[in-house]
């Protein structure tokens, strides 16, 4: 951990293996290699895995005596495994070595961000004096997103004779690397074929077995010295054997190059002869590496933030995963945003509504990439359309879990390994999620002024959503509101009243309030939609006057539940019982996951007040004070700085944070209101994958949400600043852990806009550009406009 631009471990530690893959995976939007060690298959310490981007599987299993299908992120063969062992003159072979070997005397793992380069650096040192140093230099491409390469060097230290290599390609991998799931059918590849080409290269073929996705990798393996192989192929893999010699201080190096391709390609190709052909002929390691590192920089150049110290070599790694998982090789692809990344197989790989803590920063810096996962909704409205239909309901109903089709992905068992015991999974009643989705693309349109997607796919989606909505609403002549029942929110502890025989609760705050935004900005989407299109949407959807008209009704009357002065989080939420936490945090310790423990003792936190994550809060984080006041306004309630700040603090105090989000938001909430316990909580979002503080988590995937958050929260969040029509708004709020930073963006016309926070004021620098674009607009907090002119910069009071 030498410099800023640098990621790294200095001892091997078993326990925490799974934490340093995951941390240290290396991908380019496309696909992702874990930070594996290259000696190792998959056993109880180390876990080897590939993922494609939208290569799932669906599969069945027996839980509970209970037929269950989980449609599933793949793991592909495993391209890495390269086996070794010392051959000296003078003494017998040496076993083969790994980094759990005795005669390890030295382990360094280096994670270069600026180049997006992993090298992993061994030291072995037998009884006799005989050293072995051993480099690993892996690269997953930028630029060419079907290769990856990984070069390592040798080199002997008292002794000569040979080494003995075994470069392995290894297709029989399963999905196996989350424990609580390994009871469930993980064997996702069929049908392998393996075999060889000339110059070195070993192909592999296999398929998913449902829906059938041909995969074919080759990998072209080159040694130096040049030797020939032994090549052996098995019926899921193949082993290329090479003997090099060694000699003091003499080197031997082996590089494998992997090509990716499979039957979903765009253009249509023969998968397997494309990739051979891409592997014969990929540019030796040096070039693939030099060319690697430059479209590196380049996304570094666009996505730029600098802050000072550990807080912001930190939030490079966050950005750096960021850009790992969804790079502008993402735009050209059909995939959502991935909740743990590309990087392991928790929540198995499925799409949740994450989006709306990720899409802010990519609207600001790689719109484009935005825009392609607002499409990836669109593309699934009618799979949407189809779950209201069933619930009886119209409009588009998104499901809580996405993946391939759009369907409803989430489990209806899991299980809880406090206890042992498979429980019903309710969480398919968050419908909330939909409002994320339209709130994205409301949000994708204000930053970007990209009218041509909202008045196109971006007012499709929205529209049904906004639909789904009114028809949900019921009218309720009691407290003559509407009422939104039997639902889940994002606490997600919550998913029934206590002894109810049916689950869901009811009128969730959240769910709510975000339903009457949505319809309300249906209808500015409509107003300001031009004749022909709106004609053609009102025709196309079966919009008429009337139920216009109820959008308007029932977005100024969803009824939204207090109690004793403070947002309710849903009705009926005052009148549970009060947990004893203190008692609970003395027993337990970490609490984080209050609803294993309560169920392992026979309770239900459905009797408690007390929340998972924020819930009601998340308003806050969505919109500002004067936003949340005025939706509130509409719906005919009273919320002003007084009645928020007691709800921030009835609701902060009995939050058991289970979700790495729950910080994150609270961390936002507090500096929007500037709260004194504002930067222990953006802290605490900071660290919790790289310290992994739920415990063992990390390992199993990176928290793609809170990563993005981290960033977001540093760049809008502390600045204040929201693009939109009438410029590049800013009102900063002071955040001591963060005193000084910079970053860059894009807003309208210009590139690179350059932000700079100081203590006391604030800088905005615009790029000189070709084209003459007009000066870009900044409004300080006050409502004073102010105008930048390509090519300068203009400092601003804080």
């Amino acid at each position: 951990m030498s410099d800023v631009w640098t990621w790294g471990y200095d001892r091997y530690e078993p326990q925490r293996e799974r934490l340093v893959e995951a941390l240290c995976t290396l991908g380019n939007g496309r696909f992702a290699t874990r930070g594996s060690a290259p000696e190792c298959a998959a056993d109880s310490t180390h876990y080897p895995g590939t993922y494609l981007a939208g290569c799932y599987d669906r599969l069945a299993s027996v839980v509970s005596g209970a037929r269950v299908e989980n449609e599933d992120l793949v793991n592909l063969p495993d391209w890495t495994l390269l086996r070794y062992r010392c051959l000296p003159d003078d003494g017998p072979p040496g076993a083969w070595l790994t980094p759990d070997a005795p005669d390890l005397r030295h382990y360094d793992v280096r994670l270069d961000l600026r180049g997006g380069v992993l090298i992993r650096s061994l030291y072995y040192q037998d009884a006799h004096g005989r050293g072995l140093r051993v480099v690993h230099t892996r690269i997953v491409h930028m630029g060419d997103a079907r290769l990856a390469a990984q070069r390592t060097l040798f080199r002997a230290y008292g002794w000569s004779g040979a080494v003995e290599v075994r470069s392995v390609l290894d297709g029989a991998v399963t999905n196996a690397g989350v424990e609580r799931y390994r009871n469930l059918e993980g064997r996702h590849l069929v049908d392998h074929r393996s075999g060889f080409e000339p110059g070195g290269v070993a192909r592999l073929t296999c398929r998913t077995a449902d829906p059938g996705r041909r995969i074919c990798l080759a990998v072209r393996t080159a040694t130096r010295p040049a030797r020939p192989a032994l090549e052996t192929a098995t019926r899921t893999g193949t082993v290329q054997t090479y003997r090099l010699p060694m000699g003091r201080r003499r080197s031997a190096t082996v590089v494998k190059t992997l090509a990716l391709h499979t039957s979903a390609d765009r253009p249509a190709a023969d998968p397997l002869a494309t990739a051979c052909e891409a592997a014969s002929r990929a540019p030796a390691f040096d070039r693939l590496l030099s060319a690697h590192v430059a479209t590196w920089q380049r996304l570094w150049e666009q996505g730029r933030l600098d802050v000072p110290g550990e807080a912001g070599r930190i939030l490079r790694l966050h950005l750096f995963h960021l850009l790992q998982t969804l790079s502008p090789h993402t735009a050209e692809l059909d995939v959502g945003v991935p909740a743990r990344g590309l990087h392991g197989e928790a929540y198995r790989g499925h799409v949740f509504w994450d989006e709306l803590f990720v899409l802010p920063y990519l609207d600001l810096h790689f719109p484009e990439v935005a825009r392609s996962l607002l499409l990836y909704r669109h593309r699934r409205l009618p799979a949407a359309r189809a779950i209201a239909r069933a619930g009886g309901g119209v409009g588009a109903r998104y499901p809580w879990q996405s993946a391939s089709s759009g369907r409803e992905e989430t489990q209806q068992m899991h299980l809880n390994p406090r206890s042992g015991r498979w429980l019903p999974d309710h969480s398919r009643l968050q419908c909330h999620v939909g409002s994320a989705v339209a709130y994205n693309v409301w949000r994708y349109a204000q930053t970007t002024g990209d009218r041509g997607f909202l008045h196109a796919e971006g007012a499709e989606t929205l529209l049904e959503v906004a639909r789904f909505w009114s028809g949900t609403a019921r009218y309720d002549p009691q407290p003559g509101r509407y009422r939104i029942r039997g639902v889940v929110g994002p606490d997600e502890y919550h998913d029934a009243y206590p002894g109810a025989a049916t689950p869901g609760i009811d009128d969730n705050a959240y769910t709510n309030a975000t339903a009457a935004w949505v319809l309300a900005r249906g209808l500015d989407l409509l107003a300001e939609l031009p004749d022909a299109r709106r004609a053609e949407l009102r025709e196309q959807l079966s919009l008429d006057d009337a139920e216009l008209a109820r959008w308007d009704d029932v977005s100024r009357r969803l009824y939204v539940p207090f109690h004793r002065g403070v947002v309710s989080q849903f009705e009926g939420y005052g009148e549970l019982a009060e947990l004893d936490w203190e008692g609970y945090r003395g027993r337990y310790g970490d609490i984080r996951r209050l609803d294993r423990i309560l169920e392992a003792e026979g309770d239900t936190v459905n009797r408690y007040q007390a929340s998972k994550q924020a819930d009601t809060l998340m308003l806050g984080y969505l919109f500002r004070p004067d936003e949340l006041y005025g939706l509130f306004a509409r719906l005919g309630y009273r919320l002003d700085d007084e009645v928020w700040r007691a709800t921030v603090a009835h609701h902060l105090r009995r939050t058991s944070h289970g979700s790495t989000l729950s910080s994150l938001v609270h961390g936002w909430v507090l500096a929007r209101q500037k709260g004194a316990d504002a930067w222990r909580y953006c802290e605490e979002a900071l660290l919790a994958d790289v310290a992994d503080i739920q415990g063992g988590t990390t390992g199993e995937g990176i928290h793609l949400g809170a990563m993005a958050g981290t960033i977001d929260l540093v760049e809008r969040g502390i600045t204040g600043l929201e693009a939109g029509p009438a410029g590049l708004r800013v009102a900063p709020v002071p955040l001591a852990g963060i005193p000084r930073f910079a970053f860059t963006l894009c807003f309208g016309d210009h590139r690179g806009v350059r932000v700079r926070v100081l203590p006391g004021r604030l800088a905005v620098r615009v790029p000189a550009s070709p084209g003459s674009p007009a000066p870009l607009t900044v409004v300080l907090a006050g409502e004073r406009t102010y105008t930048v002119a390509p090519g300068r910069e203009r400092w601003f009071p804080r």
